[in-house]
């Protein structure tokens, strides 16, 4: 315990910048090539040394000719600089790939209906790109990735925009409007129509393709402003299995067009108007990691993914 305890000391007392001066003396072999090769004046050489001897307690050169030699405690601590002259460059280039975006790590959330439209496309660009970037995905809910993005856990996710709150510390970037379409079972009287009015399926059961939040937001806030209030006789939260209740005839459904990727082949699909529901898509960052080469790199490749 006691040695560990004079070790911290010792570690504590010895100035970085003068053990460097060390180095610099002991390789060259002279006060005067170390000051040449250090851009200092040898006096100034001199009493840098002179400081790290005090601090040591112990001499570190001895003269030998018109040059100097280390002493053993010179040459440990010689060694051990060499060790710090060498952690310092590779800390430097560390820090020169992370500010390039050459290396680092990126936490992403996204959620499912954005996994193959934007997620993939750019996270494969941005692969090309930043080769040496670690990027994590973690598959989520539309609206739950926010919290962890302002506590810094996530460093972008993709989100489905809250209409009524304001997340400090949060940038949202636009990505795209995802507009939800009428999803009816195949001889639906409706079914002959290119386009519906909202209105037109007031008086429909109602097969739920949302979990409260954001998504559903969009969907209520549509059709109220249609004039009625849905009525849901199935729940369900996975478009896929919406899709299939609707195929069943249990009811009809309004899924964004995203989810529509794959479709039962039960089912027909129209446009609806008066109005469209539409959510809005947007990467969430921290406003302080905006500016981060990689950060910035990966939103160039979703926002082109979106515009595509």
């Amino acid at each position: 315990m006691q040695g560990c305890e004079v070790t911290f000391k010792l570690s504590y007392m010895l100035d970085v910048r003068r053990l460097m001066v060390l180095h610099a003396v002991v390789t060259s072999g002279s006060v005067t090539a170390a000051a040449a090769n250090l851009g200092y004046t040898p006096s100034a050489v001199s009493q840098q040394v002179a400081a790290l001897e005090k601090q040591a307690g112990i001499p570190l050169l001895e003269r030998v000719g018109r040059g100097v030699r280390p002493t053993e405690a010179g040459r440990a601590l010689t060694e051990h600089a060499a060790v710090i002259d060498r952690q310092l460059a590779e800390a430097e280039t560390e820090l020169a790939d992370l500010r390039a975006g050459r290396t680092g790590r990126l936490a992403i959330g996204y959620f499912a209906t954005a996994g193959a439209t934007l997620m993939a496309p750019a996270l494969a660009r941005f692969r090309e790109e930043h080769p040496g970037v670690r990027v994590d995905l973690t598959m989520t809910d539309p609206d739950d990735p926010l919290p962890e993005v302002m506590r810094g856990r996530a460093d972008l996710a993709i989100v489905v925009r809250p209409r009524d709150r304001l997340h400090e510390g949060v940038h949202l970037v636009h990505l795209l409007d995802d507009p939800y379409r009428a999803v009816l079972p195949k001889g639906h009287r409706l079914a002959a129509k290119r386009v519906l009015d909202l209105a037109d399926l007031a008086g429909e059961p109602w097969v739920g393709s949302e979990r409260p939040g954001p998504c559903l937001d969009a969907v209520l806030e549509g059709c109220a402003a249609a004039g009625f209030t849905p009525t849901f006789v199935v729940e369900s939260d996975d478009y896929a299995t919406a899709q299939g209740f609707v195929a069943a005839g249990l009811g009809v459904s309004l899924i964004p067009d995203l989810g529509l990727a794959n479709r039962h082949p039960g089912v027909v699909v129209r446009r609806v108007r008066g109005p469209e529901p539409v959510r809005s898509i947007h990467a969430a960052v921290r406003e302080t990691s905006l500016g981060r080469p990689a950060l910035d790199g990966l939103l160039t490749a979703l926002r082109d993914a979106s515009a595509r």
